[in-house]
């Protein structure tokens, strides 16, 4: 066994190790890429449909077998189709130097604790004026595509920025504000509306583009009612009605798998300084 090791390293040259890196490298690169958008979750479809048809080829099960090879055929062109919006934007991002960039880091506990803080708190005063909103918190899916709907912001979480965001009469209380991590990426953004025909009739367009958006994606989203200043949370195509901020709260640290903290002085700092 180690001649056969000796044999094989003796043919190896620098520039195959350098040739090795590159591809390494440009592969975790266009991963990241993809983990801003819904293109994992067809990833992993792909990845399960592969393994599939492997394991059926080794069982002897020939129909599905056939069946899977050919799906696998017409899939390539498919994948084409499906992945159009992420080969647009990663030919984007090569063209103005963006690939090779780092991405944001997952925030840890204890931001998250402090951004839910400030989503509660500008939920609780919105709610006391009746004044419509709908923030989306992005999870693991990413939400670019309906980010680039909207009017890009990128700054940081407060409770004074989202209640002078969804301000009546102002260019970008209509649509929905997406948060990732502990920024507010955008606002104004056009979300798709849930085609569920059981939705209560009182429900307007901010409801079902709540319900719309955490059917397709993992995201959650909190609702202010404009007429009633009812508080919701809609998860995984779900609707929660009538939240007080703290039930709010711990639904939220709930969902994050966080506990409840108190702010650190680091957060004292950023918040005073």
């Amino acid at each position: 066994m180690s001649l056969q090791l000796i044999e094989l390293f003796k043919g190896f040259r620098l520039m195959d190790l350098l040739d090795i890196a590159i591809v390494a490298y440009v592969s975790y690169k266009a991963i990241q890429l993809m983990q801003g958008t819904r293109a994992v979750q067809v990833l992993k479809g792909l990845v399960v449909l592969v393994v599939s048809t492997k394991v059926s080829e080794w069982l002897g099960l020939y129909t599905i077998n056939w069946i899977l090879r050919n799906a696998m055929t017409v899939g390539v062109i498919a994948l084409l189709i499906v992945f159009q919006p992420e080969l647009r934007r990663a030919l984007e991002q090569l063209g103005r130097g963006r690939f090779f960039s780092s991405p944001l880091l997952e925030l840890a506990e204890e931001e998250m604790n402090k951004v839910i803080d400030f989503v509660a708190s500008a939920a609780e005063k919105l709610s006391n004026k009746q004044i419509g909103a709908l923030i989306v918190l992005e999870k693991q899916t990413g939400l670019n595509e309906f980010i680039e709907t909207g009017i890009r912001i990128e700054g940081y979480v407060t409770a004074e920025l989202l209640i002078n965001i969804f301000e009546p009469n102002t260019p970008l209380h209509d649509g929905a504000v997406i948060i990732r991590d502990d920024r507010i990426m955008a606002a104004g953004c056009y979300l798709p509306l849930t085609e569920n025909p059981n939705l209560s009739k009182e429900l307007g367009t901010r409801h079902r583009a709540a319900l719309g958006i955490t059917e397709e994606t993992d995201a959650v989203a909190i609702i202010v009612s404009e007429e009633t200043g009812v508080i919701s949370v809609a998860k995984e195509g779900k609707l929660t009605r009538y939240l007080d901020v703290k039930t709010l709260k711990n639904m939220l640290r709930d969902i994050y798998e966080i506990r409840d903290k108190k702010p650190s002085l680091w957060y004292w700092r950023k918040d005073h300084a």
